[in-house]
């Protein structure tokens, strides 16, 4: 996809790391519950994707990150965030030395997401059905991971614009999410500000309006386009899978005329529905005149 090695990595770590740290340590100090939630994930899926975790960050960054294994467990040493997490035999967080990220961490998943850029759900399957056992998402677009978990495909999709033919054939493409894979794919939108955290949900004490985002202002443009990195990695042994969610963001006032035209072209393009979805219907028009310099 033309990034070398970093396109073959599920987890992305750059210059930019500070910032998401921050985000996530925000995020988890205002209501841990709120970004951080599981249901009826099974120790052993928790247990396989914590270790999976551990190895691909191995694997990844092999400078960022040291395994000190011992009879007990082992201790992960995180380079940028200055921590050691202690986990035992069954990958369950027993310590965690260093400076942590606002409250306690709640297990070792909690942990090993501070440790990312990347949000993310897990999956899983059984003989009832699929649902969403588990979300991280300190850096959601306009979505609730409280709201989303233990819904199935269907419901997890329900508000997509024209998602209704990917919804009939759920069940197929659950068992591709979990049985196949990895795959790779981007999802893209616009917004007027460049914050991660887009929670429905404000702060206390934060302005709706304001939080909310999404008001575009000729007079004084900024826009943004917003491409969502998005990775499935199966876990067919454990009936289950991995769902990565990284953002990138590129200033539209970068853009070349050909590219911004473009841009305008498939906004114009875009059904009713589907400018509700992404939040641009009632800005559609202004943000046309801008790209296209009229």
């Amino acid at each position: 996809m033309g990034n070398g090695a970093v396109d073959g990595q599920l987890f992305q770590i750059d210059s930019a790391f500070a910032q998401w740290r921050r985000v996530k340590e925000h995020a988890r100090g205002e209501r841990l519950g709120k970004y951080w939630c599981r249901r009826d994930l099974a120790p052993a899926v928790e247990a396989g994707v914590a270790r999976f975790f551990v190895e691909q960050l191995l694997r990844e960054h092999p400078a960022l990150f040291r395994l000190e294994e011992s009879g007990q467990g082992c201790a992960l040493h995180c380079g940028l965030t200055r921590e050691m997490l202690h986990f035992d035999g069954a990958m369950a967080l027993i310590d965690v030395e260093g400076p942590g990220a606002g409250p306690p961490y709640d297990g070792a998943l909690d942990a090993l997401a501070c440790q990312v850029q990347e949000d993310w759900a897990i999956t899983c399957r059984s003989d009832e059905g699929e649902w969403v056992a588990a979300v991280h998402l300190c850096s959601p677009n306009h979505w609730s991971a409280e709201e989303k978990l233990g819904q199935d495909f269907a419901a997890v999709h329900a508000p997509v614009a024209g998602m209704e033919a990917l919804s009939a054939r759920a069940e197929s493409l659950v068992a591709a999410m979990i049985e196949k894979g990895p795959f790779v794919r981007f999802a893209w939108g616009l917004s007027t500000d460049r914050r991660l955290n887009h929670h429905p949900q404000p702060p206390t004490g934060m302005d709706a309006a304001a939080w909310h985002g999404r008001n575009f202002n000729a007079d004084r443009p900024a826009l943004y386009m917003r491409v969502e990195r998005q990775v499935l990695w199966p876990f067919p042994q454990l009936d289950a899978s991995f769902f990565a969610i990284r953002p990138y963001f590129y200033d539209c006032a970068e853009l070349d005329l050909e590219q911004r035209n473009l841009l305008a072209d498939a906004l114009e393009g875009m059904s009713p529905a589907t400018l509700e979805y992404k939040g641009l219907a009632e800005g559609q028009s202004a943000m046309c005149h801008w790209l296209r310099g009229e």
